[in-house]
């Protein structure tokens, strides 16, 4: 009778089958995040806000999410963590997007390597990371990439059929963001028929349904900058289906059950619905962008004249490449609060007014104390953390008015030209006062913005 194995020759072979692939597409996603994660010194309104928010107590944190962004509340409460263990700046704000990036990478690469085999999987996952919305992602504070990561992960575990685990990966993402669960619409096309997956997918809906109440709540403010999905994005949505359909010819079933339905219906769903209900932003479901990946991979490695794959790919080199490079700097962004702020600080003098047109730009100071603490904001009535918002909340617009007239000298900061303006009576009564009763002395045009200095008449000239 033979004798077993020793221990160190079953760990051995077990090492042996780990492929050396594998840790070639999330290295490749881990490199691409690190390419110029700080973008020039960049950082756009939105990071500006998981900024500050994370910045804030725990209580604090508790004190918001009770009156808006609560769709993100556990991605504040993981970056206030971040930020307790390591106050990194740009780095500490970005470094968890991109490694959820290299894991989800990783995720398409064990989906492939399930439904297609280990060539499908190199290629899948590495297509994934060179996406340039997922590069995009990579390098942003805030909770896409870690989203996509987890409904990836957990479409892996659906096809392994561990459901506890399947459970809770999901439900962590929809946590991150609700609209994670859209996922579900894509994974019963290929478990409904599985009684684990019913139940899990019923457990995720209930234990979710908590943040969706308070979330819809808080819609009107939260969603209310948002239209409806305009032809850009129909015309997007339409090429990345198209491609994906034109992928699906000839792959596997399985992965074809598991990608289209993945890249077509959460994308699809949120479009249709915010054509009454304006929702839909792409970042929303970044982790569709998977399906297309795991098409591309599947078909790439099955094809025969692998050289019209290649000269495809040498192809997209250029501008994949010029995208990448783009995405690394300011300008790829809506706005740079920080270029903002540094522009304010060179303008500013002390006693200076400081008003924000609208007021939600408020954001783009509240990530710069020093500068923000040196001006006087005269239509503030609370700060941020006092009146548990974002940006504050404001006076009455009489007081607005009596203030801004109270003041020799102030410094407005504007959206760029050609944005509509908020109808508002505060708004229009900041607009009123300084059209009426004081003198334009300059306007730059800063990434995003407009600073605009206004004087009391004569005093332009004034040093």
């Amino acid at each position: 009778m033979e004798s077993a194995p020793p221990i160190r020759q079953l760990q051995e072979a077990a090492i042996r089958r780990i492929a050396p692939w594998r840790p070639l597409p999330p290295l490749l996603a881990a490199v691409l995040g690190l390419w110029g994660l700080e973008r020039d010194g960049g950082m756009w309104r939105d990071e500006s806000v998981t900024w500050q928010v994370a910045h804030r107590s725990l209580g604090g944190i508790r004190d918001l999410l009770g009156q808006v962004d609560a769709v993100h509340g556990l991605y504040y409460v993981l970056m206030h963590g971040v930020f307790q263990t390591w106050d990194g700046g740009l780095w500490a704000l970005r470094l968890p997007s991109v490694a959820a990036t290299a894991l989800a990478a990783a995720g398409v690469a064990a989906v492939a390597h399930r439904l297609a085999g280990e060539r499908a999987a190199l290629i899948a996952g590495c297509v994934y990371a060179v996406l340039p919305p997922v590069q995009m992602y990579a390098q942003e504070g805030r909770s896409y990439a870690l989203v996509a990561a987890a409904v990836v992960w957990a479409t892996y575990l659906m096809l392994r059929e561990r459901w506890a685990a399947y459970t809770v990966v999901l439900l962590i993402g929809c946590w991150l963001h609700e609209f994670a669960a859209l996922a579900l619409l894509a994974h019963a096309f290929t478990a409904r028929h599985s009684r684990g997956w019913r139940r899990s997918a019923a457990t995720v809906v209930v234990l979710l349904l908590p943040l969706a109440v308070v979330s819809v709540r808080q819609a009107h403010q939260q969603l209310g900058w948002l239209g409806r999905p305009s032809w850009q994005d129909w015309a997007a949505y339409a090429v990345v289906g198209a491609a994906s359909l034109l992928l699906a010819r000839g792959a596997p079933n399985d992965l074809v059950r598991v990608a289209l339905p993945l890249v077509l219906l959460p994308p699809g769903l949120l479009m249709v619905i915010s054509l009454v209900n304006p929702w839909y932003v792409d970042r929303y479901v970044l982790y569709a962008l998977a399906g297309p990946a795991l098409l591309a991979g599947a078909r790439a490695a099955a094809a025969r004249g692998r050289r019209a794959w290649v000269a495809a790919a040498v192809v997209l080199l250029v501008p994949f490449g010029l995208w990448s490079t783009w995405l690394r700097t300011p300008e790829s962004r809506k706005d740079d609060v920080l270029a903002v702020a540094a522009a304010v600080r060179e303008r500013a003098r002390p006693g200076d007014a400081v008003v924000f047109m609208p007021s939600r730009r408020r954001e783009w100071l509240l990530s710069s104390p020093d500068v923000y603490a040196g001006l006087r904001d005269p239509a503030l009535a609370a700060s941020p953390a006092a009146s548990h918002s974002l940006q504050g909340t404001e006076r009455s617009p009489e007081r607005i008015r009596a203030a801004l007239l109270a003041s020799p000298r102030v410094i407005a900061l504007l959206d760029p030209a050609g944005e509509p303006l908020d109808p508002y009576p505060r708004e229009a009564v900041k607009r009123e006062v300084l059209a009426g009763s004081f003198d334009l002395c300059s306007v730059t045009g800063v990434r995003g913005a407009r600073i605009a200095v206004y004087a009391r008449p004569g005093g332009c000239a004034t040093r």
